[in-house]
């Protein structure tokens, strides 16, 4: 895969898609966004984002190798029969909300993670939890700025997924700390 300008996918058109398709654009990559709403009711977005954004079908979106994940917890079991998982990098930035208000509680995984969860949806995939603590505008904004530098947490299992998923949106030389889980 391209690192430098390659296309990505981004399923998931709320604020916190739309912050990462509009970093990903700035950092000259190819975005297709799509949504369970169809290709139509994005493409005033992609008119903002400019020539390097496509609005696509949730199918077209997750065809590239490097795809983020910008929907509702309780959306990802309808993810497994668009494509096939296995090898492709899938930044999450989903959080374990039983419902778009975080304040109507956690979706119930049982005794998994919400990261093992999600993984479990999507077989095969080299899974990366990031951006899930940030709210959008934080995500959209330079990482530079006067008060200093921002971070973001990534955290998996697969260093190269990683650093592929942090470069991708927050650009070359970001600060990005990532963990490993245990």
């Amino acid at each position: 895969m391209n690192t430098q300008h390659g296309t990505l996918g981004v399923l998931g058109a709320g604020e916190v898609g739309q912050a990462v398709a509009a970093r990903a654009v700035r950092h000259g990559h190819e975005v297709l966004i799509g949504n369970s709403r169809g290709p139509r009711t994005l493409e005033a977005l992609v008119g903002r984002l400019g020539p390097k954004a496509r609005a696509v079908t949730a199918e077209e979106a997750v065809k590239p190798e490097l795809v983020f994940l910008s929907v509702p917890f309780f959306a990802v079991p309808e993810l497994t029969r668009l494509t096939s998982w296995s090898g492709k990098i899938v930044v999450d930035t989903t959080n374990q909300f039983a419902a778009a208000n975080p304040w109507r509680g956690r979706y119930d995984v049982g005794d998994l993670t919400g990261s093992e969860w999600v993984a479990q949806h999507l077989p095969g995939a080299r899974l990366v939890k990031a951006l899930n603590t940030l709210y959008a505008p934080f995500i959209a904004a330079d990482p530079r700025h006067a008060e200093g530098r921002q971070v973001a947490f990534y955290a998996g299992d697969d260093i190269d997924a990683k650093t592929v998923g942090c470069g991708h949106v927050l650009g070359k030389g970001s600060p990005c700390l990532g963990f490993a889980g245990e």
